[in-house]
Order: structure tokens, then sequence, then C-alpha cells
């Protein structure tokens, strides 16, 4: 996996598809250690429509997804021979979630992934989410790949 993907790239590794896959780009990855990628949150996204319509904001469970969705990529960059293309990951986990202010449409998400380690095929993540480098949420991330 290169540091940089555009969404086509990611859908190589992630097996979701619009509306469900949450992150737009990938910016820089160093395996083993950290990952940053985007979501462009616009007005268009599904949900808006019926998570209060008349002042529209991001549910926080997606703003997780989207920080799972970036552990499955990191993962896939650190062990690329084994869990790169065509593995799924399933979420098992989540810790000490915290949310500090809406995500609205306009808002560039920016995830943070960091590598905490790996115990018998379950990775665990701290991950952290920013709008202009202001805090929005955090949470410790497990996942599990399913190895074809």
């Amino acid at each position: 996996m290169a540091g940089q993907l555009d969404t086509l790239q990611i859908q190589e590794f992630l097996p979701h598809r619009y509306p469900f896959l949450l992150v737009d780009r990938v910016v820089e990855t160093e395996p083993g250690v950290r990952l940053l990628g985007l979501k462009n949150v616009t007005f268009n996204e599904p949900f808006f429509q019926g998570h209060f319509p008349k002042e529209p904001i991001m549910p926080g469970v997606l703003i997780l997804e989207a920080l799972a969705q970036g552990t499955g990529l990191l993962a896939s960059a650190t062990e690329p021979e084994t869990l790169g293309k065509g593995v799924t990951y399933y979420l098992v986990g989540i810790d000490k979630a915290r949310f500090k202010r809406p995500v609205v449409p306009g808002d560039q998400l920016m995830l943070e992934i960091n590598y905490l380690k790996n115990k018998r095929n379950i990775w665990s993540f701290a991950c952290r989410a920013e709008v202009d480098g202001e805090f929005v949420a955090s949470a410790n991330i497990m996942c599990a790949a399913s190895v074809p």
C-alpha cells in the first residue's frame, strides 16, 4: 500500500461502498505506526435527511465507523502480504469513545489512526478525529481480520 490513496485505491482494500465508505482519501501512511485519512462531509450524505434535519450533524457512530475503516487500512499497510487486498476487517471493540463537538456539512474530518498492538489477530488502535485542528472524537478501536 502506498503512502497516499484515493477513493478508488481505498476500495481495493475495504469492502465498503457508497454510502458506507467513509474514508475519502489517505494522505499519509507509516506502516506499523499511523495513518492519516480524511472524510469530506457534504450535505448530500444520506444520513443528514433524518439526523436532525433542521440542524444536520454527522452521527457519532459514523465518525467511529470512519475511524474503524481507517484501522483496516493501517492493518493492511502494516502486513500487506497477509492482510492486503481482499481481506475483510470486523469491528470487535470500542473503548473510551469520546465526542467533543458536532461534525456538520462542509467539514473535513481528519482521521488519525495510531497502531497500539496486535495479539492473536486482534488489532488495537488509538484513534482521533479532528476538524480544522480541533478535537471532535476519539476512541480505542479493535478490529480482527478475516483472512481468506
